[in-house]
C-alpha cells in the first residue's frame, strides 16, 4: 500500500507521495533493459517537449516485472525524475460530452478510469497508446479488490480487509452511476462490464497520485511502484507544472498496521469520555484509497528495539488509552485542563497517577496481545491451506496474504515489546 500525504513549502506548493523504486547493484543483480519499452521514453519526450530523466532506465525481470533501475549513482535528495503535467492523465482528459453527463456523485478515480477505458478502445489510434498499452492487462493486477470473498477471509484480521470491502462497494456504486451515461456514447466507449471497469479502477487506485488538481496518472513514474528496497517522494510543483521524484531513504515501506479502539458501552463515564475525545479529537485518518476513518483508528509503525520513546506508537493512541482507563470525572477534567494549557491535544505527557498510567499501557498491551494471538492463528490457518493443491492465482494470493499478515504481526510484536518494557519500568 503506497502512502500519500500533503506537503507544503513556503516557496512552492506541491503534493508529496511515497513510492518505491529499484536500485541496481552490478555485484548483486544484472539489470536487463526492457526491449519492449525502447520507444517509450522517446515518445514521452516528444509528447512533453521536455527532457524526462537521465538517472533511470526501464528494466524487466521475472521477479519484479517491469521496473525502473538506477543507471547512475543516486543520492538522498537527488531529483531523479521529472514529468510535465501536460503528459499526465487526469479527469480533465475526459471527452467533453461524457464529462457533461456524469453526475457529481461519480468519484475522480472513476472518471480517470473512464479516461483509460476510452483510450483503450482507441487502441493504436490513441495518442496515449505507448503508455496505455504498457499498463497491466486485465487479470494481471494483484489488488485485493479482485479477490473473492473466500480469498479475503485470509486477511480478515488486517485493516486491509475492511478497506477492501469499502473500496469494492465504492467501485460498484460508481459503476452503476456511470453505466447509463456511457451507453449514450458507444462510439467513444464500448459496452463496459463491471470486470473491465474494476480493472481500470484498479489501475487508477494503485498508480494514480493526488495533487491540488485531483488524481492523475504519471507515465514513466508508474514503473516505480515495484520494489520495497528503496523510497522516493513524488512532488507536484504547481508553479512549474511538473511532477518530480526525489530520492528519500529515511522511511521503511510496509512497516505499519492500523488498529481500532473503542470505549466500552458499559463504562459509566463513556459519555463524558466520548465528549472529551470529541472536543480534543485526534486527526481523522485517510488511507491510500481516500477512505476516511474515525478518530478511534490509529496507525502503529515498527518500533525499533531499544527505543526509549516508543516512536511508532502514536501519542494519540496512548492518549486514547489514558482517557479510556480514567476512573473518575476529576481525572477527565484534569486531562481537559492539561490539553487546554498545552496545544489542545490530550495526555501528551505521562499521567501523574502512576497506577492509571500503568493501567492505560497494560490495556494497550492486552489489546495488542489479543491481536497477536489472532494473527498467529490466521498464519497457522494459511500454513494449513498451503499444503492443499490450488491454482497459481490462488497460491499467489495466499502468499500475498501471508506476507501482509507476517509484516503486520512483526509491527504488533515490536509495539508489544516496547509497551511491556514501559510497564515494567513504571
Amino acid at each position: 500500500m503506497i502512502s500519500r500525504c500533503s506537503n507544503y513549502n513556503r516557496a512552492r506548493l506541491f503534493c508529496a507521495t511515497n513510492l518505491k523504486f529499484s536500485t541496481c547493484s552490478v555485484k548483486k543483480t544484472v539489470c536487463v533493459y526492457d526491449e519492449d519499452c525502447l520507444d517509450f521514453l522517446p515518445w514521452l519526450r516528444r509528447k512533453s517537449g521536455a527532457h524526462i530523466s537521465s538517472f533511470l532506465s526501464i528494466g524487466n525481470s521475472s521477479t519484479y516485472g517491469r521496473y525502473l533501475f538506477a543507471s547512475k549513482c543516486i543520492y538522498t535528495g537527488d531529483s531523479i525524475l521529472k514529468v510535465p503535467c501536460s503528459v499526465q492523465l487526469s479527469p480533465d482528459n475526459l471527452p467533453p460530452q461524457i464529462k457533461l453527463v456524469l453526475g457529481n456523485e461519480v468519484s475522480d478515480n472513476a472518471k480517470l478510469a473512464i479516461v483509460i477505458l476510452v483510450e483503450q478502445k482507441l487502441g493504436q489510434d490513441s495518442e496515449w497508446a505507448p503508455y496505455i498499452s504498457r499498463l497491466p492487462r486485465l487479470g494481471n493486477l494483484n489488488s485485493t479488490i479482485f479477490w473473492s470473498n473466500d480469498d479475503l477471509e485470509m486477511i480478515e484480521e488486517s485493516s486491509l480487509y475492511q478497506e477492501t470491502i469499502k473500496q469494492k462497494t465504492q467501485i460498484e456504486e460508481d459503476f452503476l452511476a456511470i453505466k447509463p451515461a456511457l451507453q449514450h456514447f458507444p462510439s467513444l466507449v464500448q459496452e463496459v462490464t463491471l470486470k473491465e471497469f474494476k480493472h481500470a479502477y484498479g489501475l487508477v487506485s494503485s498508480r494514480a497520485w493526488t495533487s491540488t488538481k485531483g488524481v492523475s496518472m504519471i507515465p514513466f513514474a508508474d514503473f516505480l511502484n515495484h520494489d520495497g528496497i528503496s523510497e522516493a517522494d513524488v512532488l507536484c510543483d504547481e508553479a512549474k507544472q511538473l511532477s518530480e521524484v526525489i530520492a528519500d531513504r529515511n522511511y521503511a515501506p510496509g512497516d505499519q498496521v492500523q488498529i481500532e479502539l473503542d470505549i466500552p458501552h458499559h463504562d459509566p463515564l463513556r459519555t463524558m469520555k466520548m465528549d472529551l475525545l470529541c472536543r480534543h479529537c485526534t486527526p481523522v485518518l485517510e488511507d491510500d484509497n481516500a477512505f476516511s476513518s474515525c478518530g478511534n483508528s490509529f496507525v502503529i509503525k515498527h518500533v525499533k528495539s531499544g527505543s526509549r520513546k516508543g516512536r511508532g506508537i502514536p501519542q494519540s493512541l496512548r492518549a486514547f488509552a489514558r482517557v479510556i482507563c480514567s476512573t473518575s470525572s476529576q481525572e477527565l477534567g484534569d486531562l481537559a485542563m492539561e490539553a487546554a494549557k498545552i496545544d489542545g491535544r490530550l495526555a501528551r505527557q505521562p499521567l501523574q497517577n502512576k497506577k492509571v498510567e500503568l493501567q492505560a499501557h497494560q490495556f494497550l498491551l492486552s489489546r495488542l496481545n489479543q491481536l497477536i494471538e489472532r494473527y498467529d492463528a490466521a498464519m497457522k490457518a494459511l500454513a494449513i491451506r498451503s499444503s492443499l493443491r490450488m491454482s497459481n492465482k490462488v497460491s499467489l494470493r495466499r502468499k500475498l496474504a501471508q506476507d501482509l499478515l507476517n509484516g503486520e504481526l512483526r509491527v504488533l510484536k515490536s509495539a508489544g515489546a516496547w509497551l511491556k518494557n514501559y510497564c515494567d519500568t513504571l
